[in-house]
């Protein structure tokens, strides 16, 4: 994938990402008293954004920003994961496979650390 669609696939996920984000938002206003759906809708929502967001700072910056990209696409897996696991814990009564929202959750931290990574060292080859 060149680095003109990696971005846009992203935030195709992305806003999907955002869709279930509302969505679940308005199932656990309205239909699921679980506070896990609002505990994963509030990090669909917030990840979603900024997923969008270092996409579109990545696929205009003028400098190499695989590094950008792929912290993101991690942050993103992460988000799908951890939330998909509290989701189907609320939903179907049942976890998605072992270990699943931990694994999320650590990729999601992974996303952020490596973002700040890229982030130093693109600004550092800048300057």
């Amino acid at each position: 994938m060149t680095k003109g669609k990696w971005p846009h696939a992203l935030v195709l996920l992305a806003a999907l990402t955002g869709a279930a984000g509302v969505s679940e938002a308005a199932y656990a206003a309205h239909g699921s008293p679980d506070p896990l759906l609002q505990t994963s809708s509030h990090f669909l929502l917030v990840h979603a954004a900024a997923v969008i967001a270092i996409a579109a700072f990545a696929g205009s910056a003028p400098f190499k920003s695989r590094p950008i990209l792929l912290a993101d696409s991690l942050l993103l897996f992460g988000t799908i994961l951890f939330c998909g696991d509290l989701s189907a814990r609320a939903m179907l009564g049942t976890k998605l496979f072992p270990f699943a929202a931990p694994i999320g959750g650590t990729s999601m931290i992974l996303g952020w650390l490596g973002l700040a990574a890229a982030a130093f060292w693109t600004a550092k080859k800048l300057t």
